[in-house]
């Protein structure tokens, strides 16, 4: 599987993406620019080149992820605009070092009037792709719920992206422990949920993974990321997780907590067992 982690980009994308091969990974996760705003980047090309052509050659897949104060259902029109010039920097980053696509958590509206928030979204996510021709995908990531509780569930995860103007230039990022604090999954039902996936053709959308365990039980709506098999999910729930057919070949990347410079390395190595060498 392509399993990796997230990395920094203080040293530039060639380097993030060189950092990750050094921890052992095959996939990576990167903040295109500061992750806490929302300006536009002049970036340097030769260096997102640089990164593409390593990536390439090691055969190394990557994804990038806006800043956290990205939120695609913003009421204050001048705040949208700020977003929307910022996330279409973010995909003209990505295509540039190679990456998949852009993840984007699903929308967070502060209205009473769910209904509005999901007019703001689609409307938001149709202007930033209106005349985008890059391969890089914006990624939709499922929510924990907190708030409205929007964007948790596979129904309207799948239904929101086919009422976007250009769903193909769409994919969806899963965050495994988004879907537990939500309740999607409880860490016994994975059969259950991916024959869902199947049936809602969630499958043949979905580009990447966000591999995290949960501090908090499932239906905490509360969203803090565990090292894999310490948190409340655990090793036996992820191992069934992994064998999972449609997985195979997606970047698979931890947003874990570092204990140490080089300590994914080791939980790369771990999940790659829960993967590959299971018996339960």
């Amino acid at each position: 599987m392509q399993i990796g982690c997230h990395v920094s980009i203080r040293n530039g994308y060639v380097e993030a993406a060189k950092t990750a091969y050094r921890l052992g990974a095959r996939a990576f996760q990167f903040f295109p620019k500061n992750p806490r705003s929302l300006g536009v980047k002049i970036y340097d090309e030769r260096d997102a080149e640089a990164c593409r052509l390593y990536c390439a050659e090691k055969g190394l897949l990557s994804i990038a992820h806006t800043a956290y104060p990205v939120n695609l259902c913003t009421i204050d029109p001048e705040l949208a605009q700020i977003t929307k010039e910022s996330v279409r920097n973010d995909l003209a980053i990505a295509e540039a070092c190679g990456a998949i696509g852009v993840v984007v958590h699903f929308g967070h509206h502060k209205g009473s009037d769910v209904l509005e928030g999901y007019k703001l979204m689609i409307q938001m996510v149709n202007e930033i792709l209106d005349g985008w021709g890059g391969r890089a995908k914006l990624l939709i990531e499922n929510n924990a719920g907190q708030g409205s509780r929007m964007g948790t569930t596979l129904e309207e995860l799948t239904q929101v992206r086919e009422l976007f103007a250009e769903p193909h230039k769409v994919g969806f990022c899963l965050d495994t422990c988004h879907g537990f604090a939500s309740g999607l999954w409880n860490g016994s039902n994975w059969g259950k949920d991916a024959g869902k996936m199947r049936e809602l053709d969630y499958f043949s959308s979905l580009c990447a993974v966000h591999l995290n365990d949960s501090v908090y039980q499932t239906s905490s709506f509360r969203d803090r990321h565990a090292q894999i098999g310490k948190g409340m999910i655990g090793d036996e729930a992820f191992a069934t997780f992994l064998q999972t057919p449609e997985l195979h070949g997606l970047p698979v990347v931890l947003e874990t907590p570092k204990t140490g410079e080089d300590s994914h390395a080791e939980e790369i190595r771990h999940v790659r067992e829960l993967a590959d060498n299971w018996q339960g």
